[in-house]
């Protein structure tokens, strides 16, 4: 019998200790002030999760509830404004960089192209250089084209000043990218770097944008000249363009995600 009695003593001690813990409002409140704790320090989506996990395991800390809805709805509220501001300033580079091209689209693209200024004349003149390629989604590639009497079949290319340099991947002859064809006396080339092969070339001419670069055409024969300052600068200017528009993309989808949490 006394053993009994000591052990019902002891569940009642057990059970007004367990009366007396903090009540789910002191509970929330601590969660409230560690998640703006968290988010000081940088790590914003954490103490999203944070404050949105109190309403489940606090449910009778109505008022702490509310004050967790607030204080994530500021957060989105200004996260929205920052990215609003910065979808601005995107949207002001893009004009401004637009003014270096021509945007057109004929009957035989998907897409409305962007044409450098600087290589309006050459596309006409099927001159040998370095082709720019860039649509209004900012997909971006290069061409390289050659026109002159003798036959090269070339299948790749280097740029390079010194010992600074870098090589293109091959393009096979069957490949759609690689296009032939004779006017008269001269032989006409052209192979297109699509599909991300053009990326690290296009970052090597803009990070050596200032160098005087040269390019190397090989295949059964080969051919070297100097890139035209023109022509760096529509590369430069293409990518610089391209990153902006795909930019854009992601901060408009970025807006309407953080829109949907916020409603």
């Amino acid at each position: 019998m006394k053993q009994t009695s000591h052990i019902q003593i002891l569940i009642g001690i057990i059970a007004l200790l367990s009366a007396c813990g903090p009540s789910q409002r002191e509970q929330a409140v601590g969660k409230i002030n560690f998640a703006e704790k968290v988010i000081s320090q940088g790590d914003t989506s954490s103490g999203l999760a944070i404050l949105d996990s109190i309403k489940t395991l606090f449910p009778k800390a109505n008022f702490q509830i509310e004050v967790a809805k607030n204080i994530t709805d500021e957060i989105y509220r200004q996260q929205i404004d920052q990215k609003r501001m910065l979808l601005r300033e995107t949207e002001a580079s893009i004009i401004a960089l637009e003014e270096n091209f021509i945007k057109e689209k004929t009957q035989y693209d998907l897409f409305a192209q962007y044409i450098p200024t600087q290589q309006i004349k050459k596309r006409k003149s099927n001159s040998t250089f370095l082709q720019v390629n860039l649509d209004e989604r900012g997909e971006l590639y290069l061409s390289s084209t050659y026109m002159g009497k003798t036959q090269l079949n070339h299948n790749r290319i280097k740029l390079y000043d010194g010992i600074i340099q870098i090589e293109s991947e091959k393009i096979p002859s069957d490949d759609p990218n690689s296009r032939k064809n004779d006017f008269l006396d001269y032989k006409w080339e052209k192979i297109s770097f699509t599909e991300g092969r053009s990326d690290s070339l296009i970052q090597f001419i803009s990070k050596y944008s200032e160098l005087p670069l040269k390019c190397a055409l090989f295949g059964q024969n080969s051919y070297y000249y100097f890139l035209e300052r023109t022509d760096i600068e529509a590369i430069k200017n293409a990518y610089e363009l391209s990153m902006a528009i795909r930019l854009k993309k992601t901060i408009q989808k970025e807006l309407t995600e953080l829109e949907k949490k916020r409603s």
